[in-house]
């Protein structure tokens, strides 16, 4: 019964990509493959791949030496230098565009895509290189410092080549953070498949030009997908032979202190300080304008909706695929699994126009509605709450359960009673995060979303489009509030954690 659950879960996500081959296929290749030799096409393929190469080298740039000073080095607040350096998580690409270019008007093209998408993706390099060097033997360090290298030179040539395949693996999610991303390079006005796609389908009305597109993108991410994950399997792999090892204790710098204080702090000014500088000043402006506090409220009130019903739908299809791979093992539930993780392959432009499509041509009745955003947001965001589910439910001892059973109660009493309650931060903490991800979601949303009705990111978006960067600014800030809520209770698990410890 599980197994079939799980199974109607993935086969549920993957429709829209099944739809949209099958869209693409139905027009022939007569018609589908000048769409893909034309000049125009080959265009948007190289300008994706050159700005997926620049963020990920940019973010390597920034997040190996990052990462490698808050986790290997004695600094003056070093706890606020970690904050600092996580926090460009929590400014959508689109927020970080608006304010580069509201402080910096002719920064556009390909150099500011690449500044805004490297300064957000940076730390899905920081962020695991420096759990990796936290978790390095560093016996091998104390044998190169034998040999008469300095500490610095020591640490790097030893400890760094330990952290290679996790800084591999957050090279390649910048670069398909990139490949999916649509507002920095709109607002940039750079030219990359997300914003051909939309092009074709809202300027050109040219659906199976935007249908071929959107598989190019997809296959272009896939192959991304793939290659991260095994980066991703090759650091856990090193993470489990280190496991016994000595934890690496930090390092002094000496006289490099005040040039690594420097450089963590031009870092977090340009992640965090500019678009912090930016909604401040276009604030005052939009305040002495006149801000119209009905539009912002009902923005802010869809926002929570929709994405609030997007977590939910998310959950409701992951709790059967992660309970499958938390108690059992075997090829069926290896495939079904990794089927799960399509969405991740899939970026928000191609699900909103899958599903468009779908909507549209099979159920007229669900095109722009609650559901259908709801959808986009689960096939996308899905990933996301199957591993918090696995993760939670492997936690749950099976000993506590078969106690259970022992005192009479049956499966459904035992789950609610044992199972559920044991399990449920962490489910919880799924869903808060699909939540968040969700209230930042642009391209799907811009799709799909029910007719009459904005979001917080559709408003700034629509703002932003026609230059009025003061207008755009209460829902900028009121989006980040909104999201901050959830953001801080989705750290608290981990700061807990970090005291037990």
């Amino acid at each position: 019964m599980l197994l079939l659950a799980a199974v109607v879960s993935v086969v549920a996500v993957a429709l829209p990509f099944v739809y949209l081959v099958l869209r693409t296929t139905q027009a022939g290749w007569g018609e589908i493959g000048p769409l893909i030799w034309r000049e125009r096409t080959g265009t948007l393929a190289l300008n994706s791949v050159l700005l997926c190469v620049s963020v990920s080298l940019g973010s390597l740039l920034l997040g190996v030496p990052t990462g490698w000073l808050i986790s290997r080095t004695r600094l003056p607040g070093l706890g606020w230098w970690r904050v600092l350096a996580a926090l460009p998580l929590a400014v959508p690409s689109y927020v970080g565009a608006y304010a580069w270019l509201s402080l910096v008007p002719g920064l556009d093209g390909y150099l500011g895509a690449t500044l805004v998408l490297t300064l957000v993706s940076t730390p899905y390099v920081t962020l695991p290189v420096a759990a990796a060097l936290r978790r390095a033997d560093t016996d091998v360090e104390d044998v190169a410092r034998t040999l008469g290298r300095s500490p610095v030179v020591a640490a790097w040539s030893t400890l760094m080549p330990q952290a290679a395949p996790a800084a591999g693996a957050g090279a390649l999610l910048a670069a398909l953070y990139t490949l999916s991303d649509f507002g920095a390079p709109a607002l940039m006005r750079y030219e990359v498949f997300t914003l051909g796609i939309r092009n074709a389908y809202r300027v050109g009305f040219d659906r199976t030009l935007a249908a071929v597109l959107a598989l190019l993108l997809a296959a272009l991410a896939l192959v991304v997908v793939l290659v991260e994950r095994a980066c991703r399997g090759g650091a856990q792999r090193r993470q489990a032979a280190a496991a016994g090892a000595r934890p690496a204790p930090p390092r002094e710098l000496g006289r490099g202190r005040l040039p690594a204080m420097v450089f963590l702090g031009v870092v977090g000014a340009a992640g965090v300080g500019v678009p912090a500088v930016a909604l401040l000043v276009q604030m005052g402006a939009s305040l002495s304008a006149g801000v119209v506090w009905d539009d912002l409220i009902a923005a802010t009130g869809a926002t929570l909706v929709l994405s609030v019903a997007g977590g939910l739908l998310t959950l409701v299809l992951a709790l059967p695929i992660g309970a499958l791979a938390a108690r059992y093992r075997g090829r069926t539930v290896a495939v079904v699994e990794s089927a799960s993780y399509l969405g991740n392959a899939l970026p928000g432009i191609v699900v909103g126009l899958a599903l468009v499509f779908m909507t549209v041509t099979l159920v007229p009745a669900l095109y722009q509605t609650a559901f259908a955003l709801a959808a986009a947001y689960a096939v996308m965001f899905l990933p996301k709450a199957v591993g918090a589910v696995r993760a939670a439910l492997g936690q749950v001892p099976r000993e506590v359960e078969d106690v259970a059973r022992t005192l009479g109660r049956g499966p459904v009493r035992v789950w609610v009673g044992v199972t559920a309650r044991i399990a449920s931060p962490g489910v919880l903490a799924g869903l808060l995060l699909v939540v968040v991800t969700a209230m930042k979601e642009l391209p799907a949303t811009l799709l799909l979303r029910p007719l009459g009705v904005d979001t917080l990111a559709t408003e700034l978006w629509t703002a932003t489009g026609v230059g009025a960067y003061g207008q755009a600014a209460p829902y900028a800030v009121a989006l980040i509030l909104l999201a901050a809520g959830p953001a801080y209770l989705l750290s608290r698990p981990e700061r807990d954690a970090g005291d037990r410890e």
